[in-house]
């Protein structure tokens, strides 16, 4: 109790004596200001002083500068020192990008793509100098927020960067940025040397905030914002998860997270942790269209991270990717980087990636006019799917050839009532003629698959991205061949023409598939023809007038192949002569029915004995 009692008085004396030095001080200060008052002859430092302390009473950064002179925001003299450093700016480059660092948090500043341009032809930054935001938050004593610093360059090569935060009680917080050649890739490890009686024993985690803001690199922004996301990966599973595409969005894990992507249309920048992070927040907001900075989006990740306290040495690694959404560059680094490009689902993503991806790799080693490439990739898919589409394009033939059959069949039987007798008998006829009422409707849907697969790999294809063809100078993005200067509803602030041509020759495949389809007279039928011929090419119009010109290009190339197939097929392979000779022989004769045929006709019976039994309750009520 008496050493209790002693320190106690000592600590006491200490602290007055402290605060009589400091009360003196700021005596002496009123005097010399009293005694300046008095003189005619400082009349030009007394309004000096004035404005001074009009500026700290605002706020301003002149007046915090007087006060901090007589106190200290930080306990630790020599992070007092690191709070009031001189910024500098330290450049890493290799043949692919070239990163900035800034001693002020020891981060990243600006990353610059070599290889790529923006469609304004300006070099392309996946994030401009000041535009990017990494914070390590770790008590030591006091809350300290590494980006309130000014690092010391400790070390520099020309593929390295080490820079460090010194702390008087001892030890250093550390920050090592090393590049390669020929890679996108960043590698940092995180530090804290000889710290241990610096971090008290009770800090178990760290905290990271990360923040970025992405300009606009394209030329459509709508296509732009749709593709653009922020991503996070769970270690094990098959795909990221993801916020964004066009919408602002936060998201809450409280899982842990092997890696996050701050991803543009065609660019992004992941950041990886092989420690993981215990949780995170994720948030991002798009600018509109008009924005005067013409930034395309604000992404912010807060991570925390377990630490281990009472260690000498504690090194956390990290990694930053800042490089295109390339395929093959990103599932090279092996972490399932490449999950996030929008290939499909599993069926569909897997005909992307071993097919159509391969296939347009090696076109390219031969060929350099991408416009040639898609059409000869549409050409070899056709090519390829041609045996499953000739069943489809012969019953659509054959069905045009026995046309006058069937409506006959539609004449002889008028009624509603009579609808089971005109279906039975136009079985019948198919039957006769060797037409499979299905036959085309399984290769039309293993086309499906193809179709959806092409919608997804060009908007999202790098390789188009800037490639001329024709009219259109990107491939990537929409042609415009009218610019309203003002948005329209629904159509946008143009007209593609690719989409539209694309529109044009959908209507006329559709006009020519429809012709040979039999019950002219059926409202349903009616009403699906019109949905065939002008409502699904309008629409179709809608869709891709803002999306990529390459993809509205295939799709006409698909119809036009298509439209050739189906007319070669009907002139050479599907003989109307010799269908009708059949029917005639046929004619009278029972013919064998399907196990298919059966089961509809069957259905037929029981839907009319439900009918019947209906009517029979509505007769007696």
């Amino acid at each position: 109790m008496g050493l209790i009692l002693f320190g106690f008085v000592f600590f006491q004396n200490k602290q007055y004596q402290k605060r009589a030095a400091y009360q003196a001080q700021l005596d002496s200060i009123a005097a010399v200001e009293r005694y300046r008052a008095d003189s005619a002859a400082a009349a030009d430092a007394l309004r000096d002083t004035a404005r001074l302390r009009d500026l700290a009473l605002q706020g301003q950064e002149a007046g915090q500068v007087a006060i901090s002179q007589a106190v200290s925001v930080y306990k630790d003299s020599l992070l007092e020192a690191a709070h009031s450093g001189q910024e500098e700016i330290i450049t890493l480059s290799n043949d692919k990008f070239e990163v900035a660092f800034t001693t002020k948090g020891a981060q990243p500043y600006s990353a610059l793509l070599k290889d790529y341009k923006t469609y304004g032809g300006d070099d392309l930054y996946l994030f401009k100098p000041g535009d990017s935001h990494l914070d390590v938050q770790i008590y030591a004593g006091e809350m300290v927020n590494t980006s309130d610093f000014i690092f010391s360059v400790a070390e520099k090569t020309d593929t390295s960067i080490v820079m460090r935060l010194p702390f008087a009680g001892g030890g250093y917080i550390e920050q090592k940025y090393s590049i390669r050649e020929g890679e996108y890739l960043v590698s940092n490890s995180l530090s804290f040397m000889g710290m241990e009686n610096v971090i008290p024993k009770n800090v178990f985690s760290y905290d990271l905030d990360y923040m970025m803001t992405i300009p606009r690199m394209e030329k459509g922004y709508k296509n732009e914002t749709q593709y653009s996301k922020l991503n996070w990966y769970f270690s094990g599973e098959k795909k990221p998860e993801s916020i964004g595409r066009a919408r602002s969005a936060s998201k809450r894990v409280d899982n842990k997270v092997a890696w996050f992507a701050f991803q543009q249309q065609f660019f992004s920048a992941i950041f990886r942790a092989p420690k993981e992070y215990s949780s995170a927040e994720f948030d991002i907001k798009f600018f509109p269209e008009d924005d005067a900075d013409n930034n395309l989006m604000a992404c912010q990740a807060r991570m925390r991270g377990d630490f281990q306290p009472g260690q000498r040495e504690t090194v956390i690694p990290f990694e930053f990717y800042f490089g295109p959404n390339h395929y093959k560059t990103l599932k090279s680094y092996d972490h399932k980087f490449e999950k996030i490009i929008p290939l499909g689902g599993s069926v569909v993503g897997l005909f992307t990636k071993y097919v159509i991806i391969p296939t347009f790799d090696f076109l390219r080693k031969f060929i350099s006019n991408f416009g040639i490439i898609i059409l000869i990739m549409t050409l070899l898919i056709k090519l390829v799917v041609l045996p499953f589409a000739f069943k489809t394009y012969s019953s659509s033939a054959k069905m045009q050839a026995i046309k006058p059959e069937i409506d006959k069949l539609n004449a002889k039987y008028p009624k509603q009532e009579d609808a089971m007798k005109k279906q039975q008998a136009q079985m019948d006829l198919y039957k006769r003629a060797g037409i499979s009422p299905m036959g085309g409707c399984l290769p039309m849907l293993l086309q499906f698959p193809i179709l959806w697969a092409m919608f997804r790999f060009f908007p999202a294809s790098i390789e188009l991205r800037q490639q001329p063809f024709l009219w259109a100078e990107d491939l990537s993005a929409y042609d415009s061949i009218i610019n309203f200067g003002t948005r329209v509803p629904l159509l946008g602030d143009h007209i593609s023409l690719f989409a539209l041509l694309m529109a044009i020759s959908m209507f006329f495949y559709s006009k020519l598939t429809t012709a040979s389809q039999p019950g002219s007279d059926d409202p349903q039928m009616a009403s699906m023809r019109f949905m065939s011929v002008w409502m699904m090419p309008i629409m179709m119009y809608f869709i891709c007038n803002s999306l990529s010109s390459g993809l509205s290009y295939y799709y006409l190339l698909s119809n036009l192949i298509t439209m050739l197939e189906t007319w070669v097929i009907k002139k050479w392979f599907v003989n109307p002569e010799e269908i009708q000779a059949r029917l005639k022989a046929t004619e009278g004769k029972k013919q064998p029915k399907s196990k298919w045929q059966q089961r509809l006709e069957e259905a037929q019976r029981m839907q009319a004995q439900m009918q019947r039994e209906q009517a029979k309750k509505n007769g007696r009520r």
